[in-house]
């Protein structure tokens, strides 16, 4: 068993192509039972439908489905060709708790179709396979009614559709089959019968029109087996002139669903298809609603899931093409035109975002800036996300120049709950791709002015830190990290100091290599180009002597004890614990302050730092105090 990727956008099955789905509720869950498309093997017919086996797929929000794998293939029917190729429409059905599995395949000898069944005691399976096929049924798109008083019946297509009561044991026609009568004229298949409020609906794929392609269409009657009275349309002609569509309707959790599918991911080949859905209603008097495709589709999206902003709900000036047209597979993107333009997607849960940023896809060529807001295209900012071609500096500027890149941005604000996502151009043209908000790891704990002081953890490391909020400076490489640079840098820093207003922060690290950069993001600041001021008040109860300063740093950094310079870590350093060590140097009874510059250019930061005595082992006898 393996788990596709979820989406709450069409198509809803992105790892294979799926077509002809055929939708189930069981046991509490969405099952979906759909037909394979696979590119032709050699000695095929390339430009036809190929088709060698069934998988099943789950659901309980219509978002996350589960792959539950083969549950019958062609070369196993004891009755079909095992290198047909033409295991087409099928359904599955639940009475008196077996699971009955309808397929078509053609048959070893002879030409056509028949249908065959396959019975377990699950609907995913394993389904063991009947000896022959349904005797008197030749054709396609098997579906079976089961109607209220117990009695099922069998629905197919091939030639004119016709029908037939099923015995109780689901695998014997029980009677005479019965042509469909009432129907329209033109090319029909695909059956899906159903029931409610007491009326029987025939629903099929209809091509209503000389060279027209697929509709979905149906009928009504108060008959399992009709006469038919035509009722119109449910959802009109593929837009793009694929020529199938095929389709089931089922009722979940009080909504009404159809399952069709498209070629989106195949444009240039129809007989390749992927599974959608759209929610369904009918009327007062018992008449379907004509369902419109949607990129959108149904289900909820958690926010932490990659929400491809390309299947909007709705739009103003914007132009949707594939990423790649030699890869249709990777999906498309939007193009907001210009400021002004804005795309909005419906339905995402913002419950799982605890303390999140936002990472977006996008492309630009120009200097832009996108919002992401709540609602409306006026609606509240949830995110903003500056874009230029001039600098690499900055946390969220990079170059975009015909690139595909991926930025961050902190949120302004978290939406409560489930709303919708609006995204706003604010300047020229950009593309984007997805978006999707993360949660930040723990790294920090903010520490309360009446917090109690605590020790260095067992190694001896020093987590508390009061952080300032970075200062960004032009740092393009860190090959200036020299001696006589830093140093200059440091004075200066340093003599700014007492007028800085940035903020302080107290916090203890979640781990012993304390990573500023991290601690940059998490309050909206600078990640790259920064200089942070960080400093810690240590708490003596007696002399502490002949210890060593022993610090690791990614970027370079300098040191000072009770304000004395006692370790410079120069150069394009990774962070490597005890990197530097000091000479030797004496914690003094009672109070003292270890302060630390850090400096970064185009790379993460982080620091770690502890004392170790003469034998080389950490110093853990001193506490850690607020100032």
């Amino acid at each position: 068993m393996t788990a596709t990727v979820g989406q709450a956008q069409n198509p809803v099955i992105r790892d294979l192509f799926t077509a002809d789905p055929t939708a189930r509720v069981f046991n509490g869950k969405v099952y979906l039972y759909p037909s394979h498309d696979i590119m032709p093997p050699e000695g095929q017919r390339q430009d036809w439908f190929c088709m060698e086996d069934y998988h099943v797929f789950s659901s309980v929000n219509l978002t996350d489905w589960t792959d539950h794998g083969v549950i019958v293939s062609q070369e196993k029917v004891p009755w079909g060709k095992p290198d047909g190729y033409s295991m087409w429409a099928p359904d599955c059905v639940e009475k008196d708790g077996k699971y009955y599995f309808y397929f078509p395949n053609g048959p070893k000898s002879g030409r056509g179709f028949a249908i065959g069944v396959a019975v377990a005691n699950s609907p995913e399976g394993p389904f063991t396979l009947e000896p022959e096929p349904i005797k008197g049924v030749m054709g396609i798109d098997p579906c079976v009614l089961l109607d209220d008083d117990g009695q099922q019946y069998i629905y197919w297509a091939g030639g004119p559709m016709r029908g037939a009561r099923l015995k109780g044991n689901m695998k014997e026609l029980d009677g005479p089959v019965t042509m469909m009568e009432g129907l329209p004229d033109g090319f029909k298949e695909g059956p899906f019968a159903f029931k409610r409020n007491g009326l029987y609906y025939l629903t099929f794929p209809w091509v209503r029109q000389e060279k027209g392609t697929e509709t979905l269409a149906y009928a009504t009657s108060n008959s399992p087996l009709g006469p038919w009275d035509f009722k119109g349309i449910i959802m009109a002609e593929h837009a793009n002139r694929c020529w199938t569509n095929h389709h089931s309707l089922v009722e979940y959790k009080g909504q009404w669903y159809l399952f069709y599918h498209t070629n989106f991911f195949s444009p240039k080949d129809d007989k390749r298809r992927s599974v959608c859905i759209e929610k369904l209603f009918f009327n007062a008097d018992g008449t379907i609603q004509e369902v419109k495709q949607t990129m959108r589709g149904v289900g909820i999206n958690q926010a932490t899931e990659r929400i491809e902003i390309d299947r909007y709900s709705s739009a103003n000036d914007v132009q949707t093409a594939y990423i790649d047209t030699t890869n249709t597979l990777r999906g498309a993107c939007v193009t907001l035109l210009q400021k002004g333009s804005w795309v909005k997607y419906d339905g995402v849960d913002f419950s799982c975002i605890t303390d999140g940023y936002l990472v977006i896809n996008v492309m630009a060529s120009e200097n832009t800036q996108l919002c992401v807001r709540e609602n409306s295209a006026k609606g509240k900012v949830i995110a903003k996300i500056p874009v230029t071609v001039k600098s690499e500096q900055g946390a969220f500027r990079r170059d975009m120049s015909g690139q595909w890149l991926t930025l961050t941005a902190p949120l302004d604000f978290t939406p409560k709950g489930i709303t919708d996502l609006v995204v706003t151009c604010e300047g020229e043209t950009v593309s984007v791709d997805w978006v999707r908000f993360k949660n930040r790891p723990k790294y920090f704990t903010e520490v309360g002015k009446s917090a109690s002081s605590v020790q260095p953890d067992n190694q001896g490391f020093i987590r508390r830190w009061r952080l300032m909020e970075p200062i960004a400076v032009d740092v393009r490489s860190n090959i200036i990290f020299t001696n006589s640079w830093l140093r200059e840098k440091f004075s200066e820093e340093l003599a700014r100091l007492p007028k800085q207003k940035g903020k302080w922060y107290t916090l203890d690290s979640e781990n012993y290599n304390v990573k500023l950069f991290r601690f940059a993001e998490k309050y909206g600041k600078q990640t790259y180009g920064s200089f942070f001021w960080c400093e810690t008040i240590i708490e003596c109860p007696e002399d502490i002597e002949n210890v060593r300063l022993a610090c690791g740093s990614n970027g370079a950094s300098m040191w000072w004890l009770n304000g004395e310079e006692v370790l410079l870590l120069e150069g394009d350093r990774r962070m490597v614990e005890d990197d530097g060590m000091s000479q030797r140097l004496t914690l003094k009874k009672g109070r003292n302050v270890l302060r630390a510059a850090v400096i970064n250019g185009p790379g993460l930061s982080d620091m770690c730092v502890r004392f170790l005595d003469e034998k080389g082992l950490p110093v853990t006898s001193f506490t850690l105090v607020n100032k």
